[in-house]
């Protein structure tokens, strides 16, 4: 089996005369497993139910989604009956096909079930975290040109300015049962959605480029972009995960999969919610991580299936209260967003005895980039610390990030990808698209790290700026915005500082303006009042420059060992 494609040399150079030649060929790594058949000419949904078409062999009466709220369970008959319901009730409000719909929803079936009809429709939904401020929403919603937000009625007064705007706004009821009784306050209920008549809606022409889903990530570095996520591209990161002749390698139809980690987020949107519809499986959806309710959930439905982050790993491992629960049956845990330690993995293990464990690696922009192989048992054994190995069909490679040359395994450099998995490209912005994919179609990670031996990857630092706030992306020039617009800062830098809970939190550095009086409690009550939590400034230091280059560009790496000089006084 070919691993590593390249070109041998016909005579041995000496090892001086290979570092001084730079090589003509690529160093290309590939999965373990063969490529499939993708059928990503497929609209979304078509592929996601095709089991339960006509021409697939699964039974339309077991369970989808199981509500953790509520006790609430919906079929696969159920699940897809409304998608083509709210799909009609959508198109009959004026959204059409390229319209973008705003999900500003917490965990819950009416977030499965709007993103199902809006990619039905062949609009698309750009989704966004709850919890962000009235400030960050109405960024998020212009910048995307959102004409409908759905959303719990809880939240509406973050929408008014959107509302007056002529945004749509369409509201799930606060007690979890779908249920909006008046819409005395201008908005639409979401149940007179699922009361369309389907058969109203001709079924849309959907291109495989045809955008389906629009989150928002920072990329490598910049402001928060919009992810053009394709038909085609989401449904090959699905198949690449759970479609082929191998069932333990992901999920199966008997599997029960607990979802707590954030919808809105394309890990839980992706590898979790619509690859257990792939499969058949139940996803059991829970509105957010609260430890003991989580166990008591997996006790109670026999949950097969738990993917986690390191900080969920971390709350595991420390509460004593596991011992009170059976979590016998669980399987699998799959850990991603951020890499665990060893030490973390080692001791989750011992809390879930009959479970296989294993790492994804991945990026909104990319889909899942590498997982591990672990659930196979045999032949493949995933190490600690490893994040598995390249997806199947398609190609990673690792660069030395001054010449850009490739390099051969055990060497650390950017990891890039390449495959159909890839995003389109970011909203509006054709100069930070050709940064982060390049003319060969490389999507450049900003991640360092190596394939070894044993076609183990292994991510060891990052190019990006980004901060990682257990596993949720945090820009620094968002921050560093904000920080520049108060009066009495003439200047500012934000930085990653660790965090053991948190794995990293932001940290600022502050020029004040000549005269200024300002206090560190000034300034985080400054930013902090206007984002959500996880952008929360942790620490600010007074400076009297920020350390740019000739360029104007922040030398980051100065801060961050001025802020290591800081720690260790």
């Amino acid at each position: 089996m070919v691993l590593q494609q390249q070109t041998h040399f016909l005579t041995k150079k000496t090892d001086q005369e290979e570092e001084e030649e730079k090589p003509s060929h690529d160093f290309i790594f590939l999965s373990k497993l063969p490529d499939i058949f993708i059928p990503n000419h497929l609209p979304l949904t078509d592929y996601v139910f095709h089991k339960f078409s006509g021409d697939g062999d699964g039974d339309s009466s077991t369970t989808c989604i199981i509500d953790g709220a509520t006790g609430r369970i919906l079929t696969y008959a159920d699940v897809q009956i409304n998608m083509q319901r709210i799909a009609a009730g959508i198109h009959r409000l004026g959204i059409r096909h390229g319209d973008v719909i705003m999900l500003l929803l917490p965990n819950s079936p009416e977030f499965a079930l709007s993103f199902l009809a809006v990619a039905y429709l062949g609009a698309v939904s750009t989704t966004a975290n709850p919890f962000y401020t009235q400030p960050e929403i109405a960024k998020q919603a212009k910048a995307s040109a959102a004409k409908m937000i759905i959303t719990k009625k809880c939240l509406i007064d973050k929408l008014t300015n959107l509302k007056h705007d002529g945004v749509l706004i369409v509201c799930v009821d606060d007690d979890g049962d779908g249920v909006v009784s008046s819409t005395d306050d201008g908005c639409v209920s979401f149940t007179e959605l699922t009361h369309a008549d389907e058969t109203e809606l001709p079924k849309p022409e959907i291109s495989p480029d045809d955008t389906v889903a629009m989150p928002y990530s920072s990329g490598t570095t910049g402001l928060p972009k919009g992810v053009m996520i394709t038909h085609k591209g989401l449904v090959t990161s699905i198949a690449q995960k759970v479609d082929g002749e191998n069932p333990n390698l992901h999920f199966t139809a008997n599997d029960v999969i607990l979802c707590f980690l954030p919808m809105f987020h394309i890990y839980a949107l992706d590898a979790l919610m619509l690859s257990a519809m792939r499969t058949g499986a139940a996803l059991l959806i829970v509105p957010r991580f609260e430890l003991n309710l989580v166990m008591e959930l997996i006790q109670r439905y026999k949950v097969t299936v738990v993917p986690v982050a390191p900080p969920v790993v971390l709350a595991f491992v420390k509460s004593p209260e596991t011992e009170r629960y059976d979590l016998s049956s669980v399987r699998m845990m799959l850990s991603g967003a951020a890499t665990l330690k060893k030490e973390l993995e080692d001791a989750v293990r011992l809390k879930f005895p009959n479970a296989i464990f294993g790492q994804g690696y991945g990026m909104t922009e990319s889909g899942t980039v590498a997982k591990s192989l672990a659930f196979a048992k045999n032949p493949f054994k995933t190490k600690s610390g490893a994040c598995g190995t390249v997806i199947r069909n398609a190609e990673m490679k690792v660069v030395d990030t001054i010449t850009g040359s490739s390099l051969p395994r055990n060497k650390s450099g950017e990891i890039c990808v390449r495959g159909d998995q890839l995003m389109k490209g970011y909203l509006n912005d054709p100069e930070a698209t050709a940064r982060t994919i390049d003319k060969d179609g490389w999507l450049h990670t900003g991640d360092i790290g190596f394939v070894d031996d044993d076609d183990e990857i292994f991510i060891v630092d990052r190019l990006k700026e980004l901060i990682k706030f257990k596993g949720y992306q945090v820009a620094p020039a968002e921050l560093e915005a904000l920080l520049i617009s108060h009066p009495s800062i003439d200047d500012a830098a934000v930085v990653a500082m660790k965090d053991e809970v948190a794995d990293e939190v932001p940290v600022a550095f502050v020029v004040r303006s000549e005269g200024s009086q300002l206090t560190e409690d000034d300034v985080k009550s400054y930013v902090n009042k206007q984002v959500v939590h996880y952008k929360r400034i942790k620490t600010v230091f007074f400076i009297e420059a920020i350390p740019k280059a000739v360029s104007g560009k922040i030398l980051r790496k100065d801060l961050r060992a001025k802020l290591e000089t800081e720690c260790s006084k």
